[in-house]
């Protein structure tokens, strides 16, 4: 397996022309029947030995984290951060495994996040700022050694706790104010994921795969609060509510196809289901409310898919050039 950061280094080692890798990747686009851009390709998985180093290192981590908290706690969550940097030299820096690259950043990062905390019985907000803080700090590190795309990702949320957690510590009162603060967060993000995805409109270099993860990370943040106000997961329902879910969702979705990124229709799919089989279950449809609704949507989602490119091209004619010129060209 290989991904276009291979196929660089593969013109620079003059394997190849860069014709022929362009004349490769048209290729390849023309027998999928899209654009490069459209497929959101980012590389997770080369083998299933990437696997084996996972399950492997997930022991060997757990192992260390253990022995370590019982000797001290603070020991523990330090162990696991530095084992994770030691093993990432060989298996991100020398072998350039994505999978284990992902999961040893988590957990560098989760040891990191963990060292402030492990030793207070109910941390404060101001231990969480510490380690917020701690850990965006890590991530830069940890990026500036291993760019691994995820790792922007994490810095930007371990920012965004940070962010809340000084907020709620300076004013009480702000607890109330969780779903805007993540709303707010979700919005900056994913502003850092445009960023990121103009910088390679045709989506074929690592600020790709960043951008991706972004994206990931800023749908959920941007989707939960505002789905969470209208009562949905509290068991407000009802027909007005249920067309408001989905005209949220229409705006979400038709945001998502216009950037190309299908992170935020995604992570709004379980509060439009939910909202829908709730709605036909007050109907008498008890029995078969999930099932209609999963029809219903699961269909809509394929025929999308499947028309995806010319979704793309009508909704881009609705949007000014200098927004136009931001986003990748639509292949219809």
């Amino acid at each position: 397996m290989y991904n276009d950061d291979d196929l660089h280094q593969a013109v620079e080692a003059g394997i190849f022309t860069e014709n022929s890798v362009s004349q490769f990747k048209r290729h390849i686009a023309t027998l999928k029947n899209t654009s490069l851009a459209d497929e959101e390709n980012f590389r997770l998985i080369s083998g299933f030995n990437d696997i084996f180093v996972v399950i492997a290192s997930g022991l060997l981590l757990a192992s260390i984290g253990f022995l370590g908290y019982h000797l001290s706690p603070l020991l523990g969550s330090v162990g696991v951060a530095v084992a994770s940097w030691l093993l990432a030299e060989f298996f991100v820096l020398k072998r350039r495994m994505a999978l284990p690259a992902i999961m040893l950043l988590l957990t560098f990062l989760g040891g990191v996040f963990a060292s402030p905390l492990v030793n207070q019985q109910q941390p404060n907000e101001i231990s969480f700022l510490i380690a917020g803080i701690l850990s965006a700090l890590a991530a830069v590190l940890h990026w500036r050694r291993f760019r691994v795309p995820i790792t922007v990702a994490a810095g930007a949320a371990a920012i965004s706790s940070s962010i809340i957690a000084l907020v709620i510590a300076l004013i009480p009162s702000a607890v109330t104010w969780v779903n805007t603060l993540l709303l707010c967060s979700g919005i900056a993000i994913f502003g850092l994921a445009m960023y990121w995805d103009a910088s390679d409109r045709k989506r074929q270099t690592r600020a790709s795969d960043v951008a991706f993860w972004l994206h990931l990370a800023a749908a959920p943040l941007i989707v939960h609060p505002i789905f969470t106000s209208l009562g949905i997961l509290q068991g407000v329902g009802g027909l007005s509510i249920s067309l408001v879910v989905l005209g949220l969702y229409v705006l979400l979705a038709t945001i998502s196809i216009a950037v190309d990124r299908r992170a935020i229709m995604v992570s709004a799919l379980v509060y439009v289901i939910y909202a829908f089989s709730t709605l036909l279950e007050t109907y008498g449809m008890v029995s078969y409310s999930f099932a209609i609704t999963g029809l219903c949507i699961g269909a809509t989602l394929l025929l999308l898919s499947a028309f995806w490119q010319v979704s793309r091209s009508q909704i881009l004619k609705l949007l000014p050039a200098p927004v136009q010129s931001l986003l990748p060209a639509a292949h219809s």
